[in-house]
């Protein structure tokens, strides 16, 4: 599981919670001076993810505001940038004399050495809890020319299409579920997100050549691996269609998994074969034929997909399908040998 940690009012008393998030607040990198009109029983929970470069925060909390002030600033400089996107409620932000408005799926980007102010409403006109999805980055770890970020702050980014569409999927899901990775991928999740983080601020600056090359080039990698796992029931899905869906060249498409260690089409098959061994070992699929579990995955052919898995795992679908269920017929002997009485 990723590093993690969290912070739940709900533990203590409502008098108490608005005290136990200012203490939060207080405590974070970029600290701010909040005002709510939930202050006699303020229900927040804030659950941080450690990426190593970058650290990821979901937040819930009632309708706010809160302001990076002078004060705050002379107390502390975190030298970090903060994206955040928000997913449930209606936002506001405002740097570096920028304001936007921002509804769910959109990110706004700020400076935390710098002044700004921020609110957040929560859905149904302030009935639900807002909610949103932050990455905390340091000014260093960020690839891009710090003196031409400023056009950026405290503006608006869409994180319902092209790139900003996969990072807000990305942030989502590694926020929301840390459970679903190892401790050692942290670091490589990490690179990932900063990656996806400079190739869409970097589209934001009109300044593709702002992006370093290896950057953009993991970014695109990135993006075409989860346009591929979206499509992976398609039996149509060739490197020529993944290639065309990106408006890239097939041989720049080959070339851009060159550093991989896959080929575009291996990396096709090999996910198909995985999703194939997944489903042949749930139990509750057991009923399914063989050959309707291979055409769910872009094996419309039965021997062909008997082919490939055999030369992938040296036996035919049937046979590792069999040898799934062995360890608990094994069990299942073994307890009516040990008990008879129970066996029936």
């Amino acid at each position: 599981m990723l590093p993690r940690s969290t912070v739940d009012t709900e533990q203590v008393a409502a008098a108490d919670r608005f005290g136990m998030w200012l203490e939060l607040v207080a405590r974070t990198a970029a600290p701010l001076r909040i005002r709510t009109d939930h202050a006699h029983d303020f229900t927040a929970r804030a659950e941080f993810v450690d990426l190593g470069p970058i650290q990821l925060v979901s937040y819930r909390y009632p309708s706010l505001d809160g302001t990076r002030t002078r004060k705050l600033l002379r107390q502390s400089d975190p030298e970090l940038y903060v994206l955040a996107l928000t997913t449930v409620g209606e936002g506001e932000a405002s740097q570096a004399g920028q304001r936007s408005a921002l509804g769910p799926g959109e990110f706004t980007f700020y400076d935390g050495s710098r002044q700004h102010e921020v609110r957040h409403r929560g859905g149904d006109d302030g009935r639900q809890l807002a909610r949103s999805v932050v990455a905390i980055i340091p000014h260093a770890a960020l690839p891009l020319p710090a003196d031409r970020l400023s056009t950026l702050f405290g503006g608006r980014m869409s994180g319902t299409e092209g790139i900003g569409a996969l990072l807000a999927q990305f942030l989502t899901q590694v926020s929301h579920h840390p459970e679903q990775y190892h401790a050692a991928d942290a670091t490589r999740l990490g690179t990932v997100g900063l990656d996806l983080v400079a190739t869409m601020l970097g589209r934001h600056l009109v300044a593709e050549d702002a992006v370093p090359t290896e950057v953009r080039r993991r970014a695109l990698v990135t993006q075409v691996q989860a346009y591929i796992q979206r499509h992976l029931g398609d039996a149509t899905l060739s490197p020529q269609v993944v290639a065309d869906a990106h408006h890239i060249s097939l041989r720049s498409l080959h070339r851009l998994f060159e550093a991989e260690e896959s080929t575009v089409a291996s990396y096709i098959r090999d996910l198909r074969l995985a999703r194939c061994r997944h489903d042949l070992a749930d139990p509750g699929l057991r009923s399914v034929p063989i050959q309707t579990i291979a055409a769910r995955w872009g094996f419309p052919d039965k021997a062909h997909f008997s082919r490939v898995f055999r030369a992938a795992h040296g036996m035919t679908p049937q046979t590792w399908r069999g040898n799934q269920s062995e360890p608990a017929r094994i069990v299942n002997r073994s307890a009516s040998m040990v008990n008879p009485g129970q066996a029936d």
